[in-house]
């Protein structure tokens, strides 16, 4: 163990005293809080300039045109006694007009004969707005048209919209005592989690291949193997590097935690109010003891999914002679891991289902899945239990991988055939 030691020690320390680990380790959580700041602030703070846009209306007494209704993004203009050549003409340039929003006359019978036509580039936002309210003008005239009395009160009074919230039950049928709950701030966290894991696996697992290979090229795994066990080599340079993820991932949490804590309480109340009900879940996710069980389960996983994948890794490394021929052995090992990242698209429309529960049990998916889950409030048993099946799963691929690692240090000049690994697999 000692000496297992001594080769941890120098994985970590070589990896944590370069530049590139320090500064990525202040950056990320920078980067991470901005982006999740960012769209809130800037529907905060939009001064983006309003779009003219001059309506041709073709229809008769014109009553699309004359229903729109104009909003601090977009102006509109009913033009009268104007062709569409001579309006095309006159509005060519968007300092005239951003574009000319034309309708035909038999939109009520023909719902596409309506266009835009403008001189810049258009968004899905403003085109969906466009539709939107002449959509809902074309449906009150359709209305109109039955001649019903009192129609425009009807109207007005089932114009009518909910605002949903959403609480935890609690069992007490206590509104005051229930925890309100956000889907959709569920899903930004479980997004970035599940991110966060895959990123992970994926970085400092291609490192353990990488070093394996490139000390076995230099033939110092030869020198090495003198003074200590191949199994004690694998399992100090797996150690090594899990050690330089679980710091960088602490450092992270507290950063984030301090960070989330000071700047919660400075988000104004409208841009609560601007992103579609995450204020309910701000305090959810700003609550100290939520967020640091968040990096604590962020960390054991990254811990449990790194050690799996990283003796995959350190067994194909140990199997072949350069990186080119280790393609085929790490494209195997990528396949659960990104069967993994399909699945968390799936978690956030039913974060319970048979799939989701299932994957975040099956160690080699469990990591990304199971913390893209978290955030919807997942029993702590579940938890538990895929933590345990994962790290028991750790035990059993470090043993199998240690086998194939003592032998395939050892061959150069040839890449070897899944016969030969499983021969390795079976010599005693």
């Amino acid at each position: 163990m000692n000496k297992t030691g001594i080769i941890i020690g120098r994985e970590f320390w070589e990896r944590v005293r370069k530049k590139s680990f320090i500064i990525t380790t202040i950056l990320t959580p920078i980067l991470m809080i901005g982006l999740c700041l960012a769209p809130t602030l800037m529907m905060l703070h939009d001064t983006s300039d309003v779009r003219k846009i001059v309506v041709l209306d073709e229809t008769e007494g014109q009553f699309v045109g004359r229903s729109l209704q104009s909003d601090k993004s977009v102006e509109y203009q009913l033009l009268e006694n104007i062709s569409r050549k001579e309006a095309s003409a006159k509005y060519s340039d968007e300092k005239s007009a951003f574009g000319i929003l034309w309708i035909g006359s038999d939109i009520l019978e023909h719902t596409d004969h309506i266009q835009l036509i403008s001189n810049a580039s258009s968004s899905l936002m403003l085109e969906e707005k466009i539709s939107d309210q002449v959509s809902e003008i074309l449906r009150t005239e359709k209305l109109r048209s039955y001649n019903i009395d009192g129609l425009d009160k009807i109207i007005a009074e089932s114009n009518i919209r909910v605002s949903l919230s959403t609480m935890k039950n609690d069992g007490s049928g206590d509104e005051e005592n229930m925890e309100k709950t956000s889907t959709a701030a569920s899903m930004v966290f479980s997004m970035i989690l599940g991110m966060l894991l895959y990123m992970f696996i994926i970085l400092y697992g291609q490192q353990v291949l990488t070093t394996v290979i490139e000390e076995k090229q230099s033939r110092v795994l030869d020198v090495m193997v003198t003074s200590c066990s191949p199994f004690q080599m694998m399992m100090g340079k797996i150690l090594g590097i899990a050690a330089v993820a679980a710091v960088q991932v602490l450092i992270w949490g507290l950063l984030i935690t301090i960070a989330s804590t000071i700047l919660t309480p400075m988000i104004p109340v409208e841009a609560m109010d601007a992103t579609s009900g995450l204020s309910a879940a701000t305090a959810k996710f700003g609550n100290i003891l939520f967020i640091l069980k968040l990096f604590l389960c962020l960390l054991l996983y990254i811990v449990g999914g790194f050690l799996l994948y990283a003796s995959l890794y350190a067994a194909a490394g140990s199997s072949v002679d350069s990186a080119q021929d280790a393609q085929q052995f790490s494209t195997i090992i990528l396949l659960p891991i990104v069967m993994g990242v399909i699945v968390m698209m799936s978690v956030y429309n039913n974060p319970d289902s048979g799939l989701a529960f299932w994957c975040s049990m099956i160690p080699f998916t469990s990591p990304i899945v199971m913390m893209a889950r978290i955030p919807f409030d997942v029993p702590d048993w579940q938890i538990i239990l895929s933590l345990l099946i994962l790290y028991a799963s750790f035990i059993l691929t470090t043993w199998l991988a240690a086998r194939i690692y003592r032998i395939g240090i050892f061959m150069h000049g040839r890449k070897p055939s899944w016969k030969d690994l499983g021969n390795w697999l079976r010599t005693k």
